[in-house]
């Protein structure tokens, strides 16, 4: 038998080599998705019943329903980002807002992103608005007329804060965006409401009377062009876990001060560092969202829109058998729909998808 000529380095390196190989081949195919990657790729909810599974900003959502493109009192901005959707009690409060909005001589909202369908970190932008309880709003008084879909997607909205000292432009701020927010911070199912640190500053030094409200008001960076209305988490979701509660004080105190110092705005000293979300995998989110991705769908984005009154029910397809913890089911025998009236302090039923109700025949 011939005998090696390999010294024993070189076996131990081509040993060493062929175990490295033999635990690749060990591991799965390929690396674990990241969570963004399988969340922004979903186009439709879940057909199942509503819940918030996890935090605002690490988690997921099913039983989503979406806002309309339009309504008597609102549009959707940015139609290609699929972000219209959301727990129904939340859409159901935005419906509610801009009716009341309207009221107040708001001339309607432009609604901007929600969530994607089934919630989790999104392809851009947020950290948050992951498990269907989060809207932005712009600053920007809807038009009178109805925008196309191109206008919607290029439309800027309004600049409310001048950049360098991040104070309101007088020009801009009017009474009826005071009304606005004092109504969205109104709702008791609101629990806080994001805006630019010069928003809150102006309010501080403009609103009288009652100024109980203003402590849902919450400073943090960005947020001059729209507001972010939070709402808690609702019955029905065991597992979605609450922020903790704002002050009771106004908040116009220290607080506040302090963005208005250097410090809130000094560069970021490592601007190239990765986002939560980039990095976030589905091991990184509530074991629920796997049963998430998993769960079947309706028919359609309009089987899934939420249009008020009591409508009937989408029952999905039946389900395959689940590889994770499964969600609660639709059931065709839950035919009372979700009311328009729909608050953050009632029991959400389990009655699935909404779908709108037949309309009535032209006049």
């Amino acid at each position: 038998m011939k005998s090696s000529t390999r010294s024993p380095g070189a076996r131990n390196s081509v040993l060493a080599a062929a175990l490295a190989l033999a635990g690749l081949a060990a591991q799965p195919a390929a690396a674990e998705e990241r969570a963004k990657d399988l969340f922004g790729a979903e186009k439709l909810p879940t057909a199942t019943a509503a819940q918030s599974f996890g935090f605002y900003s690490k988690g997921c959502f099913s039983g989503g329903v979406a806002i309309p493109m339009d309504g008597p009192t609102w549009q959707v901005m940015r139609p290609s980002r699929n972000r219209r959707w959301g727990h129904p009690a939340l859409i159901a409060l935005i419906e509610r807002l801009s009716r009341d909005a309207v009221a107040d001589g708001w001339p309607g909202l432009l609604i901007g992103d929600i969530a994607q369908p089934r919630g989790g970190p999104m392809l851009t932008g947020h950290a948050s608005h992951q498990i269907g309880l989060d809207a932005d709003i712009w600053l920007t008084p809807m038009p009178d007329r109805t925008m196309t879909r191109a206008q919607r997607e290029t439309m800027s909205a309004t600049l409310m804060v001048d950049e360098k000292t991040h104070l309101v432009k007088d020009a801009l701020w009017t009474p009826q965006h005071t009304a606005l927010l004092k109504r969205a911070a109104s709702y008791p199912q609101v629990e806080r409401i994001l805006v630019n640190p010069g928003i809150k500053k102006k309010l501080c030094d403009t609103v009288k009377g009652d100024r109980s409200w203003l402590r849902k008001i919450r400073p943090f960076w960005g947020h001059d062009y729209h507001f972010h209305m939070r709402v808690g988490c609702q019955p029905g979701s065991p597992n979605c876990k609450a922020q903790e509660a704002t002050p009771d004080d106004d908040g116009c105190g220290k607080p506040l001060a302090w963005w208005f110092t250097q410090e809130p705005w000094r560069p970021n000293k490592n601007p190239d560092a990765p986002k939560a979300r980039d990095l976030m995998m589905m091991a990184n989110l509530p074991k629920e969202c796997r049963a998430v991705l998993d769960a079947p769908g309706p028919a359609s984005a309009e089987a899934a829109t939420y249009h008020g009154d009591t409508v009937p029910i989408a029952v999905a397809a039946p389900a395959p058998e689940p590889e994770a913890p499964s969600l609660p089911a639709v059931t065709a025998s839950s035919a009372a729909g979700l009311p328009s009236a729909l608050n953050a302090f009632t029991a959400t039923p389990e009655v699935g998808v909404p779908v709108p109700r037949p309309r009535p025949p032209a006049k």
